[in-house]
This record gives C-alpha cells, sequence and structure tokens, in this order.
C-alpha cells in the first residue's frame, strides 16, 4: 500500500501516500486539493483536464510523511485517462456538493470505478463541499453520514472557500492510511522476527 523508494532517505522521507480525488465535475475537487496544499482558493478556476498532482509534507508518529495528491477529471470523457491514477493509490477523497443532489447521486457510481481501479483496502473519505453555500443544502447530512456508514467510509463536510474542514478531512485520510500501513509493517516485522 504505502511506497517505500530509496531516494526517499535523501529527502527525509518515510512514506509516500497517493491520494486520488473523485467526484463528479464541478464539486470542488480541485479547489480542495489548492486549499490544502497551497492555501489557496481561485474563484475563477477551470475543470480539470486529464490529471493533475500536488504534494504536500506532513509529520505522523515522528515521521514525514509525503502525500500526492492527484486530481482526477471528473468528465466522462477522461474516464479512461483517469483509471490508470487509481492504481497504486492509498486514498480517496471522493467529493460531492451538498448544494447539488445529482452529485450526491452518483457518488455511488464513482465508488464503483474507485473498487475496480484501485486496491481493496483503499481507504476513502466521502467530503460534501461548499458548506459555505448551505443555504442551498440538497444533501442533508444525516443521509450522508448513513451512506458513510453503510459504506464503511469516513466522512466530513468541507467548504474549500472558507477552508472550513478541508485540513481535518486530508489529514483524518492520511492518518487512517498511516495507521494501516504502520499496522501491516508491524506484523511483517513481528512474522519474521518470529519466524
Amino acid at each position: 500500500m504505502a511506497q517505500w523508494q530509496g531516494d526517499f532517505e535523501l529527502e527525509g522521507i518515510d512514506y509516500m501516500f497517493k491520494i486520488v480525488m473523485i467526484g463528479d465535475p464541478a464539486v470542488g475537487k480541485s479547489q480542495l486539493m489548492n486549499r490544502y496544499v497551497k492555501n489557496e482558493f481561485h474563484m475563477n478556476s477551470k475543470a480539470t483536464i486529464g490529471v493533475e498532482f500536488l504534494n504536500k509534507t506532513v509529520h505522523m508518529d515522528h515521521k514525514l510523511v509525503k502525500a500526492q495528491i492527484w486530481d482526477t477529471a471528473g468528465q466522462e470523457r477522461y474516464s479512461a485517462i483517469t483509471a490508470a491514477y487509481y492504481r497504486g493509490a492509498t486514498g480517496a477523497l471522493l467529493t460531492y456538493d451538498i448544494t447539488k443532489r445529482h452529485t450526491f447521486n452518483n457518488i455511488e457510481k464513482w465508488l464503483d470505478e474507485l473498487h475496480r481501479h484501485a486496491d481493496k483496502n483503499i481507504a476513502v473519505m466521502l467530503v460534501g463541499n461548499k458548506t459555505d453555500l448551505s443555504s442551498n443544502r440538497e444533501v442533508p447530512i444525516e443521509e450522508a453520514k448513513e451512506f458513510a456508514k453503510e459504506k464503511g467510509l469516513f466522512f466530513l463536510e468541507t467548504s474549500a472557500l472558507d477552508s472550513n474542514n478541508v485540513e481535518p478531512a486530508f489529514l483524518s485520510l492520511l492518518s487512517q492510511i498511516y495507521m494501516t500501513v504502520s499496522k501491516k509493517l508491524f506484523l511483517n516485522f513481528k512474522d519474521s522476527y518470529y519466524a
């Protein structure tokens, strides 16, 4: 799940986790990524074409973790391109717009695509974005929480505009990946030590 590479030692990086941003077009995937990595929000942002990625390094349990965050285009015409980028992903931010019911209705489709192309143990955070527009809400928070619980997903609502819960969403996902990987490494070490 996690990647170890010799050149990480040069940078002091202990782990690298690949995170993919998925969901319908215009739900705010690029804005969430830019807010988390660069603390920026672009009012006139354009649709992502193909795939873009940014890196952010964080400390976890006295280790340096490099998050490589891939922003995949939500348009159907790019699904053949983005499918290849699911491979090797350790986590996914599955995003919908709380003011657009159809983006939530499509979550199941995105989840199915993710499970077809990614590792079966991938950690997934369901994110309802655009809480700054909650007066136009079409997806009740209770419904989203229930869906996340049913599917075994982590859940948070965010606003890339005002930065509400953006960092906690990414850090929660990274923490879950880190705990899973650390546990696997420990069990592998324990098995080889006592063999």
